[in-house]
């Protein structure tokens, strides 16, 4: 086997043969757009998309950068179906081919409609939808804060409904560009105006009608957030009725168009002037009604006025007449108590401590004879049961019947008492209690009949 004779200059370096493969494949295929599917889609704390596209039978990798991404209506997805804009190159520290994306569109639906679902699905979990947060809009402000193009229609429609219905209401104009790419920054700072002036008591955000795009400005983040943090209620009267934008969820009220939103904000100052004539004329008749029955009241009770001098008689007769009766009821509850106090200190000397005293002593001398005479016949007559039962005892007694020759027999280890020669064979050791002691015997030979009567076993 040769060995080949190579130069330095036909030898590469692993990062020289990526580096040729990265500028190949650049040079080769340019810009080109890419279909497929999102999967494991990350994004780490530099902002880049990192994810990888595929279809059935390939996959490959694919990196969105910050710069690029930001700028993209929606968040992509795992199982996302999209269209990418994309240069191919080489990452020569693992040697993968990947995809650069410039620009991404989801396949079968348009982005700025997903964007919108998004983003209302997004801000509807964090609560800004909710109702509970929604503010009244004031009844009659006295400045109202209109947000919209000086140049559109809807700033036209707003002020012509406004004035005609209330011709002296304030108006605080911000104008603010409504379509476009500083629409969205334009409208959250005049927001931010309002609210930092402080004069406006309801903010009204208003623009004529148009595509989803030309209304898009209505739909961002940006926007909704703004209108979110006013500390004053927002009105959002964007496009027609048929029109709906992430604003119109966020506002304290939405009205279907710029017009409508003049005839919610403000009440006519005619029907006004008219509700407080007829409130003022119901108030003059009934303070008139008032005054005519409290005039009638005072003329009752001044005819029940009585003379002060004439009721200071009557009294004095009263207290003379109750002094009286005052003085028999004392005098008769005196009478009452001396009697009682007799009756009473007779009761006392017949139920005298010293005659009970007395009496209890003569009472407890007899029942201790009493006591001791039952306790003694007691005792005498449970000693001789105790002296029976001791001598019944006795008679049957295990030991008395050894005293009269009789013995009892064990066997032994069990000690297990016999009463025959049943499960005894001879060489075995029994013990025997006898009346004075006792003794271990050995088994010498055994006599199995039964014996009867009192017959002599000898």
């Amino acid at each position: 086997m040769e060995t080949a004779h190579l130069s330095g200059e036909d030898v590469l370096t692993v990062s020289q043969l990526s580096q040729r493969i990265k500028d190949c494949l650049e040079g080769s295929f340019g810009c080109l757009w890419v279909e497929g599917e999102i999967s494991n889609f990350r994004v780490p704390s530099s902002g880049h998309f990192y994810f990888t596209l595929k279809d059935e039978f390939a996959q490959i990798r694919g990196v969105m950068f910050r710069s690029r991404n930001h700028s993209l209506p929606f968040i992509p997805e795992d199982g996302m179906k999209v269209f990418c804009r994309a240069g191919l190159s080489v990452y020569p520290p693992r040697g993968d081919y990947q995809l650069i994306i410039e620009w991404m569109e989801p396949k079968g639906q348009g982005a700025l409609q997903l964007a919108f679902e998004a983003l209302k699905r997004r801000l509807g979990e964090e609560g800004l939808f909710d109702t509970g947060r929604k503010r009244p809009i004031p009844f009659l402000p006295c400045s109202v804060g209109l947000v919209t193009s000086p140049t559109g229609a809807a700033v036209r429609d707003f002020l012509k409904i406004l004035w005609r219905r209330y011709p002296s209401m304030e108006v605080r104009f911000c104008p603010a560009r409504v379509q476009g790419e500083r629409a969205k920054e334009e409208i959250a700072e005049a927001i931010r105006m309002l609210n930092g002036e402080g004069r406006a008591e309801v903010i009204v955000l208003a623009r004529g009608g148009g595509s989803l795009e030309d209304l898009w400005a209505f739909n961002e983040e940006q926007v909704a957030r703004a209108v979110a943090a006013s500390a004053i209620p927002v009105v959002s009267a964007v496009g027609h009725e048929i029109d709906f934008t992430i604003a119109d969820f966020v506002a304290d009220l939405r009205a279907p168009t710029p017009s409508a939103a003049a005839e919610l904000v403000v009440p006519e100052k005619a029907a006004l002037a008219q509700g407080l004539s007829s409130l003022s004329a119901r108030l003059n008749k009934t303070a008139r009604k008032n005054l005519d029955r409290r005039r009638e009241i005072l003329f009752h009770l001044s005819r029940r006025l009585v003379h002060p001098g004439r009721r200071v008689r009557d009294h004095l007769l009263r207290l003379d007449e109750l002094e009286d009766r005052l003085r028999l009821a004392v005098l008769g509850r005196l009478s009452q108590t001396a009697s009682r106090q007799e009756s009473l200190k007779v009761r006392l000397l017949l139920n005298s401590p010293s005659r009970r005293v007395h009496a209890y002593r003569f009472q407890a001398g007899a029942l201790r004879r009493d006591m001791l005479r039952l306790a003694s016949h007691r005792l005498e007559t449970q000693r001789q049961m105790w002296k029976e039962m001791c001598g019944r005892l006795q008679s049957l007694s295990p030991f008395a019947v050894l005293s009269r020759g009789y013995s009892i027999t064990r066997l032994l280890p069990g000690k297990k008492i016999l009463c025959g020669v049943e499960g005894v064979k001879e060489g075995d050791v029994v013990e025997v209690f006898l009346a004075e002691g006792r003794m271990e015997c050995s088994v010498e030979s055994l006599d199995r009949r039964k014996w009867g009567g009192v017959q002599d076993p000898s």
